[in-house]
């Protein structure tokens, strides 16, 4: 009380009292109260009568302590004010197109128009220093561990296969393009090769993909890559940065190590690698009963198990009343995911399945081993899909997550006070392409298959069936799951040339094509390539977890709307045609077609 003090800022209101004039001044700390009174000075209370929203002032006064009449529990600063002696203002402003308030109603079009006036947003301020926050206790904890930081290239060359990249012409080398880099994944080994040992980068990442509301052309990662280095390593380096930003940033503590949940595991409670395990309604996989029971009186069912199809239940209890015709509803649902129909029953007394459809036909041995499995009880919701495992799995994953929002298990965003954040591990390395009736790899060529399924790798090289001994093939690849996102994922990479090409061939990748995909990096590794292995962390993603704001776009400061274009500065646009014969490009639009 009583320091004089200077504060600069923007008008957020002006009220005249008939006598005294108070002014909330709004900065990046918060709104502070200026009072001008005229017996105190004349010429400033004057200047405060003309003062307008969004001008940016600057004011000379002293702190004092507001009556209590005029305190405001709800701002920082309501217990004082500032009895001003002196106003200047720094520059005049027009009525902007958005209201600078916290509480903003405004479409996202006027938002991102005007990204530089929403940012003035106490919320959206609040977004940059947890962001902010959060880099630096990332970088500060992996300073302590040993991490170097090392810048890798943007503009890269452009191989086949993989996320559609972005391509700059060169200007110098006429005809030719770089590509901007999707990941630092060969240049991170690289540095592994040059005996870095541990390095990381927040780096900036570019792919050419169509969007949605958690994706953006341009995007950041925490890259990591250690060498001589095992899977537990790797997810003690990880487990405390995370555990540092969460720490530091929202005062939560994880206690670690965090759990671990195989691949299969997760697939069949959860019917995804990436569940949300803040609620229940866990699937039961029914494939074995159906086996034992030949079909148990429904020839479909035994006749999806025989081709190679799996069965799934989820029981919805009694407390989640569920009326016909919202189970209607739900089978409309599931049909817009590509399933042909939802199979249900109605627990009644004794076990029994009401006038649901299966109920007709399903013999009571297998309705009575079908109800156990599940745990039903009398009112009881069950709920079936059974057809081609991998549909299944995305039918009843989402299923089960379309229920939890329904009841309010969870929030449609944010944490709701709970924090779950675990590994997800041994994961196959090949997965069947049905269009072309091979194996391809699940993720990418480089990580190392277990040791217990290298025998398998020549095995199945040569078959490209879909029981193929390929499908047995686990690797050391891993992702971290937090609330039902994956926020990281990463993998043991092969380091061994012999174990690659085994890879290659189960691909059937021939050596001439491998040259030509990864030739420098296969010819590092050919000069002493150390065991190494890292992860990449969608930083986005996990700031935007942080912030438990509603869309990711929020955390990034001028990010491009859902059809990747800059509202405010109207990117993507046309060049100077000097430009393109500099670089040697003709534009040429595709004609519209016109209509038969």
């Amino acid at each position: 009380m009583g320091q004089e003090v200077r504060l600069s800022g923007w008008v957020d209101a002006n009220r005249d009292m008939g006598g005294l004039i108070f002014v909330d001044l709004r900065d990046r700390y918060g709104v502070t109260q200026l009072v001008f009174d005229p017996q105190r000075s004349g010429e400033a209370h004057a200047e405060a009568g003309k003062l307008r929203g969004e001008w940016v002032v600057r004011a000379k006064g002293k702190v004092a302590q507001r009556p209590a009449d005029r305190a405001n529990p709800k701002l920082a600063t309501g217990e004082i004010e500032i009895e001003v002696t002196e106003v200047e203002v720094l520059n005049r402003a027009k009525t902007p197109p958005i209201e600078i308030r916290d509480d903003l109603v405004a479409g996202d079009e006027a938002r991102l128009t005007y990204r530089y006036l929403d940012l003035r947003r106490n919320p959206m301020q609040r977004i940059l220093r947890m962001r902010h926050a959060a880099a630096m206790a990332a970088r500060n904890h992996l300073t302590g561990e040993g991490f170097t930081e090392v810048e890798t290239p943007f503009l890269i060359k452009w191989t086949p296969g993989g996320a559609r990249p972005f391509l700059v012409p060169s200007r110098i080398h006429q005809g030719k393009f770089y590509a901007l880099a999707e990941s630092p994944q060969l240049f991170k080994q690289l540095l592994m090769v040059a005996g870095t040992d541990r390095y990381y980068q927040i780096v900036r990442c570019f792919r050419d993909e169509d969007l949605r509301i958690d994706r953006q052309p341009e995007f950041t990662q925490v890259d990591l890559e250690m060498s001589f280095v095992e899977q537990d390593d790797i997810f003690t380096a990880v487990e405390g940065m995370i555990g540092a930003i969460f720490k530091d940033v929202l005062g939560v503590e994880f206690k670690l190590p965090l759990e671990r949940v195989s691949f299969e595991e997760a697939m069949n409670r959860w019917g995804n690698d990436k569940p949300d395990r803040r609620f229940g309604l866990e699937h039961v996989t029914l494939t074995e009963i159906v086996q034992k029971h030949d079909g148990g009186g429904i020839k479909l069912l035994k006749n999806v198990v025989a081709s190679g199809g799996i069965v799934k239940g989820l029981r919805l209890p009694k407390e989640h009343e569920m009326p016909r015709a919202q189970i209607d509803k739900l089978e409309t649902f599931v049909k817009g995911m590509g399933a042909k129909g939802l199979a249900w029953a109605k627990i009644g007394p004794g076990g029994s399945w009401g006038n649901a459809p299966l109920a007709k036909v399903i013999a009571d041995p297998m309705r009575e081993a079908f109800n156990a499995a599940l745990g039903a009880q009398e009112g009881d919701l069950l709920l079936f899909q059974f057809g081609p495992e991998a549909v299944v799995h995305t039918v009843m994953a989402n299923l089960r997550l379309h229920l939890g929002k329904k009841f309010g298990l969870i929030p449609e965003y944010g944490s709701g006070g709970k924090w779950d954040c675990f590994w997800v591990v041994d994961p196959p390395l090949f997965e069947y392409d049905e269009e072309h009736k091979r194996w391809v790899a699940a993720h990418h060529a480089f990580s190392m298959p277990r040791r217990e399924c290298l025998k398998d790798l020549d095995a199945g090289a040569a078959d490209q069936s879909p029981t193929s001994p390929l499908k047995k093939v686990l690797c050391y690849r891993y992702d971290l799951v937090l609330n039902g996102y994956e926020i990281a994922g990463g993998s043991v990479r092969i380091h061994v040339p012999e174990i690659q090409q085994q890879v290659f061939r189960a691909l059937g990748i021939t050596e001439q094509e491998a040259q030509e995909k990864f030739g420098f990096l296969l010819e590092a590794f050919g000069y002493g390539a150390p065991p190494h292995g890292g992860i990449a962390v969608g930083w986005d993603r996990l700031v935007w977890l942080l912030t438990e704001t509603e869309t990711m776009r929020d955390v990034y400061a001028f990010p491009k709307n859902q059809k990747g274009i800059d509202m405010m500065s109207g990117s993507p646009a046309e060049v100077d045609a000097a430009l393109l014969r500099d670089c040697a490009i003709k534009v040429e639009l595709p004609k519209e077609e016109k209509p038969a």
